[in-house]
């Protein structure tokens, strides 16, 4: 069974937080992705979709998640499963930040609904109609 070290853990850093892969088709042969999200206060993840389901436990702090056009508050101990294809934007609670463990099968893709790119898009998102497989989840 592979054994992923703390230290031997990939980090991308955003503009908005820091993913920790923890388990990936290239980080333990696992079938699965798994990482760690860590964001600070204030900061807000691009509004966007995933074309695979993904599973968010928050750890420590809270959120504010815009999901398929419905807000759900969320604080340490809960997990919100987060369908594909579905719009979403996940906000940090400006206090306390947050962080969580997300699941997610491997190679799933992200892409802009609609096709529009968000005014604050950062380098690592999707620009208009493109598809991109986030570098955590690889």
């Amino acid at each position: 069974m592979p054994l992923i070290r703390s230290a031997d853990s990939r980090r991308s850093t955003t503009p908005n937080g820091v993913m920790t892969t923890l388990a990936s088709p290239t980080q333990g042969g696992a079938t699965q992705a798994v990482w760690r999200v860590d964001m600070p206060a204030g900061n807000s993840g691009p509004h966007h979709a995933s074309d695979g389901e993904q599973v968010w436990t928050f750890l420590t702090g809270g959120a504010t998640i815009a999901l398929d056009g419905e807000t759900i508050a969320v604080e340490a101990g809960d997990t919100v499963v987060m369908p594909a294809d579905v719009s979403r934007r996940v906000h940090a609670d400006a206090e306390s930040g947050f962080s969580a463990i997300v699941a997610a099968p491997a190679g799933f893709e992200v892409y802009n609904p609609g096709g529009t790119t968000a005014v604050d898009a950062c380098d690592l998102a999707p620009k208009g109609t493109d598809r991109i497989v986030p570098p955590w989840i690889l």
